[in-house]
């Protein structure tokens, strides 16, 4: 029997998935897909992926405020999150986290509310799913401040082996996506070549990040195959044995049985 993939990361509240959303997850069983962690970016998509994880036995959910939706909050905000994460298929508070590429929302506003929200994982017991684009300093800054607190995984991790091991260091995992198979790219091969096996989750960020040869059409949860194809020959492994490492990491991890 072959070995059921955990999507650790995706998006299928996305509008992108509108028009088939029930017909895609539907069809994640008969293709090797044994879990999948629907990750939320504001209140509304909290609300969502657990509505999504309802429908579906094999989907959970996340409850958490993007970096980009920070200076939009309401002034309940943190009730309102406590409110999802108690959830009993809410497994971690995310996508969390520091974007200082777009700046959509004030940095300081930003990091206010990342701090913030640490704040709630640790109280509830929750893990965290961590975003960070071009604010590494500020992120990691925060998280050594709740070190032995807070633990949970890097999402889309695109830094380098030496950040990596930071990282790890600091309790977080790091999950790897469709950027691993980029031609272009620097560090994913040798993060995923370097890290230990028992710290590695895969995801595809879906409907974005769609890996080499789907690069350009919408993501889905069964391109991880393509994923775990790259980093089983970069580890020189089997498919299977990632499958199974990043499987049991992911259950460990958001504390699913």
């Amino acid at each position: 029997m072959q070995p059921l993939i955990f999507d650790t990361h995706a998006h299928y509240d996305s509008s992108r998935f509108a028009d088939d959303c029930d017909a895609v997850l539907a069809a994640m069983p008969q293709k090797g897909i044994g879990l999948i962690l629907n990750a939320a970016c504001d209140l509304k998509s909290s609300l969502t992926s657990q509505q999504l994880a309802q429908r579906y036995l094999f989907v959970y959910a996340s409850a958490g405020i993007h970096p980009h939706e920070a200076k939009d909050v309401p002034a309940d905000w943190e009730q309102q999150l406590k409110q999802f994460a108690t959830y009993e298929k809410c497994v971690a508070i995310g996508e969390i986290g520091l974007d200082y590429h777009y700046d959509f929302s004030p940095r300081e506003t930003q990091r206010e509310l990342f701090a913030a929200q640490m704040e709630v994982a640790a109280e509830l017991g929750l893990p965290v799913i961590i975003h960070e684009r071009e604010a590494l300093t500020d992120t990691l800054d925060i998280l050594r401040s709740f070190r032995g607190r807070v633990h949970g995984v890097f999402h889309c991790f695109s830094n380098s082996l030496e950040t990596a091991r930071i990282v790890l260091d600091l309790g977080y995992d790091i999950a790897l996506g469709g950027t691993v198979t980029f031609k272009n790219a620097r560090h994913a091969p040798l993060v995923a070549a370097g890290i230990p096996a028992d710290r590695l989750l895969v995801e595809t960020d879906c409907p974005y990040m769609a890996p080499v040869p789907m690069r350009g059409q919408r993501n889905d949860s069964s391109y991880l195959s393509y994923i775990i194809e790259k980093i089983a020959e970069v580890r020189q492994t089997t498919f299977e044995a990632i499958v199974e490492q990043t499987y049991q990491n992911g259950c460990r991890l958001f504390g699913i049985n």
